[in-house]
């Protein structure tokens, strides 16, 4: 990756484990962070056991960068495994599985930052210097949910199911397209916490899906194509392993 070359070194990043399975974009990888953090040690695995081979072996690295489409990675069960084989060093998802759920999904579950595999080399600067100084990084464009969620007759034509929800339902499931965790929400609609669990579970049901994620897969799914969150039926499979 050029434009690295006037990177400061930052952090306390002495060892990072790549996790991709093209050989070419992990040396990529390799080059960028020798810019970055001078003197790191790099390892590398192709897939996911390789990289659990690593940690269990000894192998406790300042960093990971993960790639989501592995030979044995099968979902986001994967990230869970990584996470929680490594749970206290940060995890930059690097993957051209790019949709705005799945990014949320990931940030959930604790990734320390996202970025499409197509980032310039001045963005994958900005994330690790973003996520060596204690903090996290995920590009603007994935930070909430890319569709407008304006007016209640737009909202009820994208989908016959969101058609049925209740007012108070569907101005919470705006929220949650929001990315607004139950506690914002309640204060948002001067709600108890209590009754916005409550209508979750009610609207999930009346969706048919199982969680927050799934329901605001489908409501995503249902509006127009846009640049950023294109993949929708990736991210459904995705989401549902």
């Amino acid at each position: 990756m050029k434009d690295m070359n006037d990177a400061p070194s930052v952090g306390m990043i002495r060892s990072v484990v790549i996790v991709d399975d093209h050989p070419l974009y992990s040396d990529a990888l390799a080059a960028a962070l020798q810019l970055v953090f001078e003197g790191v040690k790099v390892s590398k695995a192709q897939t996911l056991g390789a990289a659990l081979d690593l940690i269990e072996s000894g192998e406790l690295p300042d960093l990971v960068m993960f790639d989501l489409k592995l030979p044995d990675v099968c979902g986001i069960s994967g990230f869970q495994r990584l996470r929680a084989a490594l749970p206290d060093a940060p995890i930059l998802v690097i993957s051209s599985l790019t949709s705005v759920q799945v990014v949320q999904a990931l940030m959930e579950e604790g990734a320390a930052g996202f970025l499409p595999k197509d980032a310039s080399a001045q963005l994958l600067r900005a994330a690790l210097q973003e996520i060596a100084s204690g903090r996290k990084y995920v590009h603007s464009g994935y930070q909430s949910c890319p569709v407008a969620m304006g007016p209640e007759d737009r909202f009820d034509a994208s989908h016959p199911k969101l058609a049925e929800l209740t007012p108070q339902q569907k101005r919470i499931m705006k929220l949650i397209c929001a990315g607004k965790p139950n506690k914002q929400i309640a204060y948002e609609l001067s709600l108890a916490e209590a009754t916005v669990k409550a209508h979750i579970t009610a609207l999930l049901r009346r969706l048919g899906v199982q969680n927050r994620t799934q329901a605001a897969v489908l409501v995503e799914s249902a509006q127009p194509a846009t640049a950023i969150g294109s993949g929708e039926a990736d991210a459904q499979a995705f989401l549902s392993h």
